[in-house]
């Protein structure tokens, strides 16, 4: 007797287990992986450090991560005083005011220290630090398609 329950048994458990797989398999999509997405933190951080020194130490490239989520012709490069990106939004960022907008938020969630003082569709304005040691950051439209961002500081 202990047999044949032992046999009606086999098939439950089967049944079981198969449900768990397609069950752990279904829920297989939901894992959360990491966004390969362009973050421009890190390159606004590096920016902005380097302020007090003259953006001396920064290259081309160091800019260009701020630029990439909206635009992927990014030129940028020291000048005196500051530091200076220009690029063409890409058509995922939308229109310029668009993109000029979702620059300035990323200033803002990246540098939660920044003051946020002019905010329109053609100037985001932002200051860290005393007046004495202050850091600009301006982001705004360079002509009919392009976007500027100009980080100076004293």
């Amino acid at each position: 007797m202990r047999d044949t329950q032992r046999h009606h048994r086999m098939p439950a458990l089967r049944r079981i287990s198969a449900t768990a797989v397609i069950a752990i398999t279904a829920l297989g999509p939901l894992t959360v992986r990491a966004d390969d997405s362009p973050n421009p933190c890190a390159a606004l951080k590096r920016i902005v450090a380097a302020a007090p020194t003259g953006f001396s130490q920064l290259t081309p490239d160091d800019g260009k991560g701020v630029a990439q989520p909206y635009g992927n012709d990014a030129q940028c490069g020291a000048t005196k005083g500051g530091y200076e990106c220009m690029w063409t939004p890409n058509e995922g960022a939308g229109s310029s005011t668009t993109a000029l907008q979702a620059v300035a938020a990323d200033i803002a969630s990246c540098l939660p220290d920044a003051t946020h003082d002019v905010n329109s569709p053609a100037r985001q304005h932002f200051y860290i630090g005393p007046r004495d040691a202050r850091t600009q950051i301006t982001a705004m439209p360079a002509g009919a398609s392009k976007l500027k961002l100009i980080v100076s500081g004293k």
